[in-house]
């Protein structure tokens, strides 16, 4: 709550030593004071609700512990969505139909479906193979979760160069693997051994 407060303050009207008939002219100075009160009701309140946030649902089936559980997981998802922006650079566009629109989400889906499914396959690799990190950072540092922007990341600098004269290809110019290119394409073998 807020106070204001008049102070008076006198001086006088003109300069010198003053006497019996010095005249004084009062002036006034404001100021706002700032006070505040405790509302214990209030505190009790909102004590008695801390940790406790509403999640609103059209779903019915789900118990109470299973909405939150799926709740939980909701940044996992937003996740995968980020993703299309970084890893995938998906820029706003104007499409004039709705069938370029549903051909560019499509392909959008299958890119991130591609990435999830490239970490999942390299994680269940290690977990295999007993490997609890890959050196996928910068100085070749251990990576303990890869995700698809590391493991496709350590390949984007290959590049391969075929030698062509009259429409012929005399040679080919492989690209040399890293060990730890070499190593994660051990992980990646899509077929599993039986």
């Amino acid at each position: 709550m807020l106070t204001e407060r008049t102070e008076s303050e006198y001086r006088q009207e003109r300069r010198g030593r003053p006497g019996a008939e010095t005249r004084y002219r009062r002036s006034g100075r404001t100021s706002i004071a700032l006070g505040w009160t405790v509302r214990h009701a209030q505190v009790a309140a909102d004590a008695a609700a801390d940790g406790l946030f509403p999640l609103i649902t059209n779903s019915r089936d789900l118990s109470p512990r299973e909405l939150l559980d799926r709740y939980k997981h909701q940044p996992c998802l937003e996740r995968r969505h980020e993703q299309l922006k970084s890893g995938l650079a998906v820029v706003p566009m104007w499409l004039k139909s709705v069938a370029r629109i549903e051909a560019i989400l499509l392909l959008d889906f299958v890119a991130l479906l591609v990435r999830a499914l490239i970490e999942r396959e390299v994680r269940r690799r290690m977990q295999d193979e007993g490997l609890k990190s890959l050196p996928l950072y910068p100085e070749d540092r251990e990576c303990p979760s890869p995700t698809a922007e590391r493991i496709l990341g350590i390949f984007a600098s290959l590049q391969r160069h075929d030698l062509v004269a009259d429409g012929q290809v005399v040679q080919t110019f492989e690209p040399q693997l890293t060990a730890t290119q070499r190593r994660v394409i051990s992980v990646l073998v899509l077929q599993r051994r039986v």
